[in-house]
This record gives C-alpha cells, sequence and structure tokens, in this order.
C-alpha cells in the first residue's frame, strides 16, 4: 500500500486547500508511489479518438492545476491524466475559505475559480515532457474578467496544442460567472469554431490533437442533443460528462452541504451518470463520451463504462480514498470483465446506457 495512502486519516485533518497542496508537494518529492507499476492488463485498452490509453481509468481536471506535478501522477497507474485548468493569464481564484470536505457524504464543494499560475508557466512546465511517458491532457479555460471568451480560449488553445496528447475546453465550471452560458447552442457554435481553427493552427499539419468538449451535469436533455450535434458538426473528437453540480441531493448529511459552488464526489454519481447515458444515445456512436462524477471504486467505474463512457475519470474519491485508488480500480474492472464473461473493456461500452436514459425521464 503507498505510504500516502496510509497517511489519509492524518491529510484529512488539515484543511483541504492546504491538504492538496501537501498532495502536490509530495508527489513532487516522490512521496506517493511505493512499489512497481503492475504489468497492463490487455483487457483494458482502449483506442480512443485516436489514443491507445493502458487502461481507462483517469485523472480529472482540477487537481494539478497548474501542472506541477504530471511526471510522479503518471506513476499512480492511471490511464491518462488531465492537468488544468489553465487560463490565458494567471488567477488567484475566489477569496478562502473555498473548497470544503462533506464527510459523511464522501463528497466536496469547492468554488476555486480556476486559481492556476497562467498558461505560459503551465506549459513551460510541459515543454519537455516524453510522450512516451504517459498520456497528458490539458483542460484550457477563460479568466472571470475574459472580455471576448471564444477569443480567449482560442488563445489558450493554440499554445497548447503541440504539447497536449488532447485538448479539452472546459464551458461548464459553476464557479466562473458566465462561462455555462457557453454550452448554449448559437455561443457554442462560435466557439468551437473559433477553437478547432486555433486548435489547427497550433499543432500544425504533421498530427492531429483531439479537442474535447466538457459540459455540466445541470442540463436538460434537449440541450444534451444540441450540444452532441453541434458538437459533431465542428469536428469536436469528444465529450466529458460532467463537471460539478449546483444541485444539493435531499440525502446531504454533511454541515457544509450548503456551501456555495460545485458539488462533486459520491452524490454526483447518479445525475453525471444519466447525463452520461443521454450523451452516448445521442451521440448514436459518431463521438466518444468520457465519463466522471462520483466514480469511487470498480463498481462505479464499471457502472459508467456500461452507462456509455469509453474512458472515465476521477478526482474527488482520491481525497477519500488515496492514489491507490487507481489499481485497485484497474484490478477490480479486470476482474469484473472475466466474471461477466468479456475479453475487453469496449464489449461493455453503452451496454445499459438506454436503462440510465429510461431512469433520467422518471
Amino acid at each position: 500500500m503507498p505510504l500516502a495512502d496510509l497517511m489519509m486519516p492524518l491529510i484529512r485533518l488539515v484543511d483541504p486547500e492546504r491538504a492538496h497542496r501537501l498532495a502536490i508537494h509530495a508527489l513532487k518529492l516522490g512521496l506517493v508511489r511505493d512499489g512497481p507499476l503492475a504489468a497492463a492488463d490487455p483487457a483494458l485498452r482502449m483506442e480512443v479518438f485516436g489514443i491507445d490509453f493502458p487502461n481507462p481509468i483517469g485523472l480529472a481536471a482540477g487537481f494539478d492545476k497548474s501542472a506541477e506535478a504530471w511526471r510522479p501522477l503518471l506513476n499512480l497507474e492511471c490511464g491518462f491524466i488531465e492537468i488544468g485548468t489553465l487560463t490565458p493569464r494567471p488567477q488567484a481564484g475566489n477569496p478562502r475559505p473555498r473548497v470544503f470536505r462533506l464527510l459523511e457524504d464522501q463528497a466536496v464543494i469547492n468554488r476555486y475559480g480556476f486559481n492556476n499560475d497562467g498558461l505560459d508557466v503551465g506549459l513551460r512546465r510541459l515543454g519537455d515532457r516524453d510522450r512516451n511517458a504517459g498520456i497528458v491532457g490539458i483542460n484550457v479555460g477563460i479568466n472571470k474578467d475574459s472580455e471576448n471568451q471564444a477569443g480567449d480560449f482560442a488563445t489558450a488553445v493554440e499554445p497548447a496544442a503541440p504539447l497536449a496528447d488532447y485538448l479539452t475546453v472546459n464551458v461548464s465550471s459553476p464557479n466562473t460567472p458566465g462561462l455555462r452560458d457557453l454550452q448554449a447552442a448559437d455561443q457554442l457554435d462560435k466557439l468551437l469554431a473559433a477553437v478547432i481553427a486555433a486548435r489547427d493552427a497550433g499543432a500544425g499539419t504533421d498530427r492531429h490533437v483531439p479537442l474535447l468538449l466538457k459540459i455540466a451535469p445541470d442540463i436538460s436533455r434537449d440541450l444534451v442533443h444540441e450540444i452532441v450535434e453541434i458538437s459533431i458538426a465542428n469536428s469536436v473528437s469528444g465529450i466529458i460528462v460532467a463537471n460539478t453540480t449546483l444541485e444539493r441531493p435531499d440525502s446531504l448529511a454533511s454541515q457544509n452541504k450548503d456551501e456555495a459552488g460545485g458539488l462533486s464526489g459520491a452524490p454526483l454519481f447518479d445525475l453525471s451518470t444519466k447525463v452520461l447515458a443521454w450523451t452516448y444515445l445521442a451521440a448514436a456512436g459518431r463521438l466518444p463520451v468520457i465519463g466522471a462524477g462520483g466514480v469511487d471504486g470498480p463498481d462505479s467505474a464499471y457502472a459508467k463504462l456500461r452507462a456509455g463512457a469509453s474512458l472515465v475519470q476521477l478526482y474527488t474519491a482520491l481525497i477519500y480514498k488515496g492514489p491507490g485508488l487507481f489499481r485497485a480500480i484497474n484490478e477490480g474492472l479486470a476482474t469484473r470483465l472475466r466474471t461477466d464473461g468479456h475479453a475487453t473493456v469496449q464489449e461493455i461500452v453503452g451496454i445499459d446506457a438506454e436503462r440510465w436514459a429510461d431512469r433520467a425521464a422518471d
């Protein structure tokens, strides 16, 4: 068991934002992983938007906001990591306190507000990376005071393209005023046209860099269909479902449940998986979907895949279960696949999508 896993009860006694910074420093010092990497299980390999992933379980954006710890993170047996969100200019984010544990609910509420060291610094830290060492996506956003949202997204995408295995355009954080408005059909179409052109200019003609769109869970099924069609029309490579939610389920029991910000973790699982299924069915095989929200073990990851996810991302569960979670999920997934008579992950993608979509419509 990694040393960091053994220390998790002590880490949770520390203020959550300070604990996050301590985790980043521990990673940079090489204190998080112990023991060799397990051999990749061929049953878990997935080829998605032209990339060969060793397993489908990735680290979502929000943990390594400024690309400080991407090298050691690739040693946690995740299939890929996503750094960011990086904004064109450095940004302090919202006033503290701005992140709250909901221990009884295995959840977090945050209102960080895209705090990061800025695009230039983040890309400089990625500048010498060995692409053979692992898959790294770059998640980009806009500054809070942006006056030209499409232009600022394009400004971020163009220089990031040469360094990214894939890019993610984040229009779904609830903590940047007006950002989610960009999911509306008329604005999204213009935005995607601008960022695709910027991606092509940055990547050049010799390599294709997949561009993904990350959406919110707090949207209607009709809007999901619009987003999918606009994404396909603009040659978007995939959709990540979903970011944090502004909803507060009645089941929440923690004293911090009424804090402002986006809710993540276990209570987000059902909602995000419903929207995932809607997206998968609307896409009808024309583009892949990445499932995020409430993944905390092999069972929830397996359910995301069966609901329509080709890849799965997690973050909040690391706060409660530690970095050994990636290995545990991969081992559990491989066991579940074989128990259920499946040879590969691809065989289960979407087989429960109709059930989840029907459930969403109840």
